[in-house]
């Protein structure tokens, strides 16, 4: 019995991370970035304490209709500030904070059962 999961055509799998870069679906990006379902952009936050609500425009943009972020904290899960997480459930986003691997993992996860998630991921070494 295969088990290999169907990723559905054009869908973002995150492939690798580590060393302050990622590759997803064959692309190599150096730094944090935005996953989603059909594009991964470059995201200029470094730690945590760069994540605003500027920062994750594109993540509360209607026309992305994101239902679920992956918050991908770095080396270690930590608890996000109650301001962001305010945001987002006025979007009518759910977040999920974890460690930036945990999260990358999760991300395929659901990308293969076609949700709607998007991955805010702050690069690791």
């Amino acid at each position: 019995m295969d088990l290999t999961p169907l990723v559905p055509v054009g869908r973002q799998i995150i492939e690798s991370y580590g060393d302050g870069r990622f590759r997803v679906t064959g692309v190599v990006l150096h730094g944090s970035i935005l996953v989603f379902p059909e594009r991964t952009l470059a995201w200029p936050v470094t730690d945590l304490s760069n994540v605003t609500a500027e920062s994750l425009a594109s993540v509360t943009d209607p026309a992305e209709r994101v239902e679920l972020l992956l918050l991908g904290c770095g080396p270690r899960m930590v608890q996000i500030p109650r301001r962001l997480r305010q945001l987002l459930g006025r979007a009518g986003i759910a977040v999920e904070p974890m460690d930036t691997g945990a999260a990358c993992r999760t991300h395929n996860v659901l990308a293969t059962e076609e949700r709607r998630v998007a991955a805010a991921l702050i690069a690791v070494e």
